[in-house]
């Protein structure tokens, strides 16, 4: 099925954010589809944190809008973005490194058992679970009491993108999921990000490497200094294309060309003298 034979997950029209007198995001405009991937891309000061922080109610909008299933969406907290099935997968991925794996996996929603004052921590259904889990991502953890701080930073991705699937999330956005990560494990979340994609769920992976968004994305959103450089279906835009518009484009060109006429200037001084 073609993308514009489905309906988007999430439409987010127009919308702009002002702190003061810094615009940190004007006019933005992209789609999300269930199982597809939407890349945002861009470098620092691109306007990346405060589009995630907007779609995962930490702050709202000053204009534009959201739709989810067609229906306008409206995020006054965190929570109620969690409601909506929006589940977002952080930097630090908010996990204690000493707790264990399936204690991370359960923070803030541990399982019980029992009744009232014997109510108590169902410590075995949550390691059944855990480990089921990351199986179904792909990853057979070797022990899920040992702390998750023992693991590689692409396997304690899986571990963040695992449970936000466990708990319902429809869409699931990645906040650089591999920018402090070497080849190897980089390649490890990108796996995990298809196989969530082949599960059905939208997502939003943002990153400012489009050696890492082209291969796995479908759609790809370009933000500098909190404005479009465009929204392009994979079919509309090649990697040299993106990577050129990512690099600067004809910013890049230009300090190229002063560059170049900087050396030569120099080249000329040193023969005269």
């Amino acid at each position: 099925m073609t993308e514009a034979e489905t309906a988007p997950l999430l439409e987010i029209s127009d919308i702009a954010k002002t702190f003061g007198s810094v615009i940190s995001l004007y006019g933005i405009s992209t789609t999300v589809r269930a199982g597809q991937v939407t890349c945002v891309l861009g470098d620092n000061g691109a306007g990346k944190s405060t589009f995630i922080k907007i779609l995962s109610g930490v702050y709202q909008p000053d204009r534009g809008e959201l739709f989810l299933d067609g229906k306008r969406l409206i995020l006054p907290t965190p929570r109620a973005a969690l409601d909506a099935g929006i589940a977002t997968v952080y930097q630090d991925l908010a996990m204690v490194p000493l707790m264990a794996i399936w204690r991370n996996f359960f923070l803030g929603s541990e399982p019980t058992k029992g009744w009232g004052p014997w109510r108590r921590f169902d410590s075995e259904t949550a390691k059944r679970t855990t480990r089921k889990e990351m199986l179904d991502m792909g990853i057979d953890i070797r022990d899920p009491d040992q702390p998750v701080g023992t693991l590689s930073g692409g396997e304690r991705q899986s571990v963040a993108i695992a449970r936000a699937v466990y708990f319902g999330a429809r869409l699931l956005i990645l906040d650089e999921p591999t920018s402090a990560l070497g080849v190897k494990q980089a390649g490890v979340v990108l796996k995990y990000i298809v196989q969530a994609r082949d599960r059905g769920l939208g997502v939003i992976f943002i990153t400012h490497n489009p050696h890492h968004a082209y291969p796995v994305g479908d759609r790809f959103l370009l933000l500098n200094r909190g404005r479009s450089l465009g929204d392009f279906a994979k079919s509309e835009i090649p990697l040299p294309e993106l990577t050129r518009l990512m690099a600067g484009g004809a910013e890049l060109e230009q300090l190229a060309h002063e560059l170049e006429r900087t050396s030569v200037g120099q080249e000329m001084l040193e023969d005269i003298s």
